[in-house]
């Protein structure tokens, strides 16, 4: 029983659409966010992203600790962060955009999006509080 829950949580994921707004300032610096700014005009990005949970991680060993690639306009990191202070758990946090090494290090696992969350030597993709419920408490709901 226990191998097909683990089977069907390595193969299991969920998609999503998230809308992603994109706009330039005054200055002509471009921004990526995920909610419209007021009175701006934006370009409508749909982004396909997902929730996938895997035993791959990093090259390290993360045992309890929570890891968290992620960025400051990914609506995503947003939740995943809410939830994590929410519920008192600890995490390190590292934003690709502003770290290089971070950045480094999400290529060098292959990232394709944000966030990328480590926890129980588990890899998840995207966030949901039901998928992280399954890899960080071993919730089945």
């Amino acid at each position: 029983m226990i191998k097909i829950l683990i089977l069907s949580l390595l193969f299991s994921y969920t998609h999503a659409f998230a809308e992603i707004y994109k706009w330039v300032d005054a200055n002509g610096k471009t921004h990526f966010g995920d909610q419209k700014p007021a009175s701006i005009k934006v370009e409508n990005l749909k982004i396909k992203t997902y929730t996938k949970v895997s035993s791959e991680t990093s090259s390290q060993d993360i045992g309890n600790k929570v890891i968290m690639y992620s960025t400051d306009w990914c609506g995503y990191c947003k939740k995943a962060r809410k939830y994590f202070k929410k519920n008192n758990i600890p995490f390190t946090e590292y934003d690709i955009e502003k770290n290089s090494m971070a950045m480094f290090r999400y290529k060098k696992m292959g990232g394709s999006g944000v966030p990328v969350i480590l926890a129980k030597n588990k890899r998840m993709n995207g966030f949901s509080e039901r998928g992280f419920n399954k890899i960080y408490f071993n919730q089945s709901n």
